[in-house]
């Protein structure tokens, strides 16, 4: 629930959801709050979008402001910006939810630095499949939009995991654009959100009740739909038959994990000279185990890439449209980041005040592994 003493302010409402927030960020411009923003522009070819730092206004009329599709998780642009440092400029970004909570995440991987970043987020009712919208980017624009006006949670339009994502509002940025009905509401969540709301009517004692239950009866909603896809994603992962046979058609491009936010390894072991053996090991694979399958270590690939992100995964299905075969990898792994999480009684990219179970020693986790230490311990000072 929303605290009550929170700084909120109403925003102007103009045409659409769109065009109000992109006002409330010119005069986050104008008042030098801000030097710049990242924000989506359409690229020439009318198919896509790419992310632009943009200062000057008119450039900024030509943005987006919420893409319908994801291309990129905006976590990976943000990354590449602040990479070396902080920078000399201060900006913002509006991302989805999921996209906030893998900035968190890339955030204690030192791999962000948001000093000079002020991250804001919206109520997110989801995103198009990519195949999708290029198929039909007039029509696209057009659905998106009417959802996003009309605020339908649960259109058919949007990608598979959007449907069951529980974190699709309020989320750990600095400022929060709530969608109550045809207001937008601007919410701070830190205390950076908070000095820009000082430069407007920031304590409106809007009321948000209304809103709080809508978000609530979704969520609940979404928690079920999720439940009913993990069984099917489950039975996709049980035993090595069924992993080979969800995989099958995997032609080995690892776009998953290029797209991925959290896959941020400058160099992939699978992509290293190291994984790529000659011909002569491939003949004697092939001999000795009666034939193989190509490309090589498929299994592998996944498996790998499930153990190394699945504690910090946020669920954006960034990866399943980037999948030129159509394997449902974003749900797969959705499930798999989900019991992983659950294990070690971690949520990505809730806080940055939790630290990566991986950083962080817990004599009391893991049940059977912690008896396992403990005993370790203690015969240890019993032999010394």
């Amino acid at each position: 629930m929303i605290d009550k003493s929170i700084k909120r302010h109403k925003l102007k409402s103009l045409i659409d959801k769109k065009e109000t927030i992109k006002s409330f960020i010119v005069s986050l411009i104008d008042s030098a709050i801000i030097d710049a923003v990242l924000l989506p522009i359409k690229v020439p070819s009318g198919d896509s979008f790419a992310w632009i730092l943009i200062k000057d206004k008119k450039i900024l009329n030509n943005a987006e402001v919420i893409a319908p599709i994801m291309p990129i998780n905006v976590a990976n642009a943000l990354k590449q910006y602040t990479r070396k440092g902080k920078g000399n400029l201060k900006i913002a970004v509006l991302l989805r939810p999921c996209e906030v909570r893998a900035t968190i995440e890339l955030i204690k991987l030192n791999q962000i630095n948001s000093e000079n970043v002020i991250l804001m987020s919206y109520d997110c009712i989801g995103a198009i499949p990519m195949k999708d919208y290029i198929a039909d980017p007039v029509n696209g624009d057009s659905t998106f939009n009417n959802a996003l006006n009309q605020i339908e949670w649960n259109s058919s339009k949007m990608k598979e995991v959007c449907h069951i994502c529980e974190d699709f509002s309020n989320t750990t940025s600095d400022l929060h654009f709530a969608f109550d009905s045809k207001e937008v509401i601007a919410l701070a969540n830190s205390k950076k959100g908070e000095k820009v709301l000082e430069n407007f009517n920031e304590n409106d004692n809007y009321n948000l009740e209304k809103w709080q239950k809508e978000i609530t009866k979704i969520s609940q909603e979404r928690a079920k739909k999720k439940e009913d896809s993990f069984e099917i994603s489950k039975k996709m992962l049980d035993g090595l038959d069924a992993i080979h046979a969800t995989f099958a058609n995997c032609i080995g491009c690892h776009n998953c994990g290029s797209v991925c936010p959290i896959c941020y390894c400058r160099q992939c072991y699978f992509d290293s000279s190291t994984s790529k053996p000659n011909s002569d090991i491939i003949i004697g694979r092939a001999e000795s185990r009666g034939g193989i399958s190509l490309p090589l270590d498929k299994i592998m690939y996944h498996t790998g890439r499930m153990a190394h992100m699945s504690l910090s995964c946020v669920s954006c299905g960034v990866c399943s449209d980037a999948c030129p075969v159509n394997i449902p990898v974003a749900k797969l792994f959705s499930y798999v980041a989900t019991q992983t999480q659950k294990a070690f009684e971690y949520s990505s990219g809730e806080s940055l005040g939790d630290t990566l179970p991986m950083k962080e020693y817990k004599l009391d986790e893991m049940g059977e592994l912690a008896k396992l230490v403990k005993s370790a311990e203690t015969l240890e000072s019993e032999n010394e």
